[in-house]
């Protein structure tokens, strides 16, 4: 299996895709300030997936690195939303998102588990 076949990395690809976006229509300020940040963040929930590691607990370490991107993601979003950067309604909308990646994510961690369960090439 590729990364790219895997379901958590696609999301979070998507979703960064569209933070991406959504703060390219800010202005100067903002983009440079709070959308750094955020774009980092949601860049990093995929950039961590920690997919080619050669031994699961690091595969399994760079996972936990995505979740930590993946709370980071969504406060920012929250800053963003509190700025009266972003409507209610794309702030619930993207928040609804990560939150149903981070269980997925949650859930590949722990198939995963002790063993090096993992397609991380041991």
């Amino acid at each position: 299996m590729k990364l790219e076949d895997l379901q958590v990395y696609q999301i979070s690809m998507k979703l960064a895709d569209e933070v991406h976006d959504l703060v390219m229509e800010w202005d100067n300020f903002h983009k440079f300030s709070t959308g750094t940040q955020l774009v980092n963040a949601a860049d990093s929930v995929s950039a961590n997936e920690g997919y080619g590691r050669f031994h699961f607990k690091n595969h399994k370490n760079f996972l936990y690195f995505s979740r930590g991107s993946l709370s980071e993601t969504k406060t920012w979003l929250t800053k963003a939303s509190n700025r009266k950067l972003i409507s209610e309604e794309k702030f619930a909308g993207l928040i609804d998102q990560y939150n149903s990646l981070g269980i997925k994510l949650n859930n590949y961690i722990n198939t995963i588990g002790n063993s090096g369960n993992s397609n991380d090439h041991q």
